[in-house]
């Protein structure tokens, strides 16, 4: 199979990982669409960088904290061509805490890590009849199958995504596939950190180069669709340890 000319949403892919991803896909000749809450300029960046590239970009606004937005934000990007995959990268990473989350960004982590992914895939498989098929990659984090005390509403949001990837794979099949990428060291945090400490108990002893996370991406975009329900972590070993 090859991505080109396939329509690709990418949630938050203004910045950080997402950038990457949509950086990807186009080089892979996908057509993407370069979702932002609130980062215009940077989602400009990402997409003079893919018409630079050859390739072909829309951004989309669309603050996927207000429920509502998820449907539009898939009829948009429909006016342009039926979407070929959905692939859902926006979250919040905050280092809380049990002692230190309270409702309000307990609330905040689960409507955009876990319901929004939701929302989305639901209008995603709407729009597909029995006739076409698609893909849905759920960005997750190594966090989610090994959780601990630390970022504590973001790993719980990220761990019922993983339940959430599983369940959707059954239900959705054999049109769409779904999968999903557990991230672990693959750029430093926007908060302070001592970044040796960050790969100290990773086996690869590394961080992740880009392409590899573009590389993951474009393998279950483009690869068997008999793979589904598939979790693959991208963390250099760290959820073995």
């Amino acid at each position: 199979m090859s991505l080109s000319g396939k329509h690709v949403l990418i949630t938050g892919s203004a910045r950080r990982v997402g950038r990457i991803l949509a950086l990807s896909v186009a080089q892979a000749g996908g057509i993407v669409f370069i979702h932002h809450a609130h980062s215009p300029e940077d989602a400009e960046n990402v997409r003079q960088e893919i018409i630079d590239l050859g390739g072909q970009a829309y951004i989309l606004q669309a603050d996927l904290l207000d429920p509502s937005m998820a449907q539009k934000l898939i009829d948009q990007a429909s006016t342009y061509g039926p979407l070929y995959a959905l692939v859902n990268n926006a979250a919040i990473f905050e280092p809380l805490l049990w002692e230190t989350t309270d409702l309000e960004s307990w609330n905040r982590h689960l409507a955009l890590n876990l319901s929004a992914p939701f929302l989305l895939s639901q209008a995603f498989a709407r729009s597909h009849t029995e006739l076409t098929v698609g893909r849905i990659v759920n960005i997750l984090d190594w966090r989610a199958l090994r959780p601990g005390p630390d970022h504590f509403p973001y790993t719980i949001s990220k761990a019922a995504l993983v339940a959430l990837t599983r369940s959707l794979a059954i239900a959705l099949s054999p049109q769409i596939t779904v999968n999903g990428i557990a991230l672990g060291a693959i750029l430093p945090p926007t908060h302070p950190v001592d970044l040796r400490k960050v790969i100290q108990h990773v086996p690869a002893g590394r961080w992740a180069d880009p392409e590899e996370v573009g590389d993951a991406l474009i393998f279950l975009l483009e690869g068997p669709s008999y793979i589904t329900g598939e979790i693959i972590h991208l963390d250099g070993g760290r959820h073995l340890v």
